[in-house]
């Protein structure tokens, strides 16, 4: 049985963490068992929701890290839902029960391709097959989940039509959440809010308690804002992956859509269960089991987001930092926003920095010492604390030797 709060109140948004199954099958994101479990303690402590551990028929390697994960997790009846991906085949659903068995906060997420390029040229089925397997899908992941999520693979370049009546079936015989993945990347937040418009409309008078869920790839650089548009439509699930990971260019990454929910509260009113205050330690453990590290200029959890060298940010942000920050840095993880010295760098950051670092400057010995600190760091860029004290210290000299 799943927590019956998950995805019940009408204004909270159930974050589905698929860092471990889709962020882990591109190229350069494979993760070992240590690996997983240390991510998986990661994102129970950040608070996801449902943790796609894997995908357990894909390999024997990948039904054990799944157990592994469960096995240090489940008996945490307060943490997340785990959840295995499935093809819509008994032997993958079976594979995915015998990974997850040992926790009963467990789902099933059986997916079978959807659009007119899918059936034709990788599935080879009429779209009457199609519908009749994801049928047969769900009705046997039933007899091992209670909790049970269909995915219409490549929803978004799929006909309407023919994607609603395969979701109304799927629902009839027991899928209780309903996922619509931008499997390619293709489409644009007003695409995406007309669809789930369209088949919320359609579904959720005969089958009130299920839950639509938004799976956004990253090819045009929409996923968050896809994702965005998707919630604002009713949208009560949303898949995504710390540092936006993924297959080609990436999935919607997680810390970006749970801050832009948080902090643009007024705008969509929902709510997640994610202590956002956790995002950049997770954010790193991931970048540290994957080897890959996060771009300076990463939203949310980069080094660069609350970062200012520009002297006139830099002016405005000690008269008051929301001049320039719209969240604050402690709410994300980080101690609090950090100065650069660089040649961007104004007066009064310069003599601020100089100041705690105990060389106090002001009149001549300010305007000698600034002019060589823009002289050294049009050559070496950063200016460091020993740098800086370095030009106090060779200007003061000069001063003093001009003044007498």
């Amino acid at each position: 049985m799943t927590d019956p709060q998950v995805g019940r109140d009408p204004n909270r948004v159930v974050i589905f963490d698929t860092t471990m199954r889709d962020g882990e099958q591109a190229p350069g994101f494979s993760m070992s068992p240590a690996d997983k479990v240390r991510m998986g303690r990661a994102l129970k402590d950040l608070g996801v929701d449902v943790m796609e551990a894997g995908f357990a028929a894909a390999s024997p390697g990948d039904e054990d890290c799944i157990r592994a994960v469960v096995g240090e997790m489940a008996e945490d009846d307060s943490g997340p839902v785990f959840c295995s991906l499935s093809r819509s085949s008994e032997a993958d659903i079976d594979a995915s029960y015998r990974a997850l068995r040992g926790t009963k906060r467990r789902r099933c997420h059986v997916f079978i391709g959807t659009s007119p390029i899918h059936r034709t040229a990788k599935l080879r089925m009429t779209p009457d097959e199609v519908l009749a397997q994801a049928v047969r899908a769900v009705q046997y992941a039933r007899t091992h989940f209670h909790d049970v999520e269909f995915s219409a693979e490549d929803a978004i370049r799929t006909e309407p039509e023919f994607l609603a009546e395969v979701l109304e079936a799927v629902s009839e015989v027991g899928a209780s959440t309903l996922n619509v993945p931008d499997t390619v990347g293709y489409a644009t937040p007003d695409e995406i809010g007309a669809l789930y418009r369209f088949l919320i409309a359609r579904i959720r008078p005969r089958f009130p308690n299920v839950i639509f869920s938004a799976h956004c790839h990253n090819d045009l650089g929409l996923a968050v804002a896809n994702s965005l548009a998707a919630v604002d439509a009713g949208v009560r699930q949303v898949e995504s992956t710390i540092n936006g990971i993924g297959e080609r260019a990436g999935n919607a990454a997680l810390e970006e859509v749970v801050m832009a929910l948080k902090v643009r509260a007024e705008r969509y009113g929902v709510t997640t269960g994610v202590d956002t205050t956790r995002l950049v330690s997770t954010s790193r453990a991931l970048s540290e089991v994957t080897h890959s590290p996060i771009v300076r200029n990463k939203a949310i959890v980069g080094i660069n987001a609350f970062a200012h060298e520009a002297g006139i940010h830099q002016h405005g942000m000690y008269a008051d930092a929301r001049t320039y920050e719209i969240m604050r840095p402690q709410d994300v993880g980080f101690e609090g926003s950090f100065f650069v010295l660089g040649k961007h760098s104004g007066r009064t950051a310069v003599a601020k920095r100089a100041e705690v670092l105990g060389w106090p400057l002001a009149d001549a010995h300010l305007a000698e010492a600034f002019a060589a600190f823009k002289t050294r760091a049009d050559v070496i860029g950063e200016i460091n604390d020993a740098e800086l004290i370095a030009i106090c210290k060779a200007t003061q000299s000069r001063v003093a030797h001009a003044a007498a």
